[in-house]
């Protein structure tokens, strides 16, 4: 019976002469330097990269030390990278003169890639309630489109994304329903959004505004102007239920924003300005404010001897 050289099948010369290690060895990821020209920043990133303090400070760090982790980046069809996670330290690069910095590559879906920008970023200190908020619906809207579509027998709409949002709390720093809370704020228009990340409009008044119509939130803006006043969380709840009820005018927010709120009428404001005159001009606003609380103690001592007489 003749036999068939079809069927031989003959090792190759690299896995004759190759180990178990070296072989183990090239499935490892390999960190490479890459140019900063070669490397472009993830599409709709949510966090924000700013030329600050903490940035000077990490350009410093890396013009000392170099760049300690490496970032992660994927290839692009284009050419080049797209960054996963490293936007901060890359700028910082670029601010320390250097022109290569370290990146491991992986070959990463959308969704996949998402998640992981997202929890690289979500680990860092003193994130903005913006940056937060569409960090977490870009990672919810991947970890849906991974998990696929219920049937309609297996679930709702309702209940993939309660499933959902309960994924994405285990690994964290949220509850479940804070995210859904963080996430309404996607809903706000840039202006209102801008002013709950600079501190002028409390998280949880923001979340009830989220609910107005972008017209209404417009005309939100021009009734704060107007009154020179930010809404509370009280004030917030009744402009959302006008809006369910389709009473949200631009008169009754200005009325709403007009009330004297409970904690003004026991608030005492003192402007550097008006206490100006009366301090040394080399004082500081703390070595005023050190001053008048010594003055205010020798006032009340003294007024409390007058009264025991």
């Amino acid at each position: 019976m003749k036999s068939s050289a079809k069927n031989i099948n003959l090792t190759s010369v690299d896995d004759l002469f190759s180990t178990e290690e070296s072989r183990a060895d090239a499935g490892r990821e390999k960190v490479m330097e890459i140019a900063l020209t070669e490397l472009f920043p993830f599409k709709d990133h949510p966090f924000k990269v700013k030329d600050d303090e903490a940035m000077a400070d990490t350009a410093q760090s890396i013009k000392e030390y170099g760049v300690l982790v490496p970032a992660i980046a994927r290839p692009r069809d284009e050419g080049g990278y797209e960054l996963v996670a490293g936007h901060r330290r890359h700028r910082a690069s670029e601010l320390a003169g250097l022109e290569t910095m370290p990146v491991i590559v992986r070959n990463l879906d959308d969704d996949a890639a998402t998640i992981i920008m997202v929890d690289s970023n979500l680990q860092r200190e003193n994130i903005l309630p913006s940056e937060r908020a569409f960090a977490y619906k870009l990672k919810l809207d991947a970890i849906k489109r991974k998990a696929g579509r219920p049937s309609k027998e297996n679930g709702s709409q309702v209940g993939d994304n309660l499933r959902s949002v309960n994924i994405l709390s285990e690994n964290a720093p949220d509850s479940a329903r804070q995210i859904q809370r963080f996430i309404r704020l996607t809903e706000l228009i840039p202006e209102l959004l801008d002013m709950v990340d600079d501190k002028k409009i409390a998280f949880n008044p923001a979340v009830e505004l989220s609910y107005l119509k972008p017209e209404e939130q417009t005309n939100l803006l021009e009734a704060m102007d107007m009154e020179q006043a930010t809404p509370s969380l009280s004030q917030a709840q009744r402009l959302k239920k006008f809006s369910a009820e389709g009473k949200c005018t631009l008169e009754a927010m200005c009325a709403i924003m007009s009330e004297e709120k409970k904690g003004e009428l026991d608030k005492v404001t003192l402007t550097s300005d008006k206490l100006r005159k009366y301090f040394p001009k080399s004082y500081t606003p703390q070595k005023m404010e050190e001053t008048i609380l010594k003055l205010l103690e020798t006032w009340h001592k003294k007024r409390t001897q007058q009264q025991e007489r």
